[in-house]
């Protein structure tokens, strides 16, 4: 016997899906221009949050 269709449910998770994957694309969009000012700038935040961390311990 076949199951019975969850529309709302089933439409609900694509929705929740599609949500998830755009803000995962804009936040990959927002780090990549992070990383793009700041090598403009000649600056290098990560190897610099690195520093700061390893001069603590």
């Amino acid at each position: 016997m076949a199951r019975k269709p969850n529309y709302n449910f089933e439409r609900a998770q694509r929705e929740k899906a599609k949500a998830e994957k755009k803000a995962a694309r804009l936040q990959a969009k927002v780090d990549k221009a992070e990383a793009r000012k700041a090598a403009e700038n000649g600056d290098d935040a990560g190897a610099a949050a690195e520093s700061e961390t390893q001069d603590d311990t």
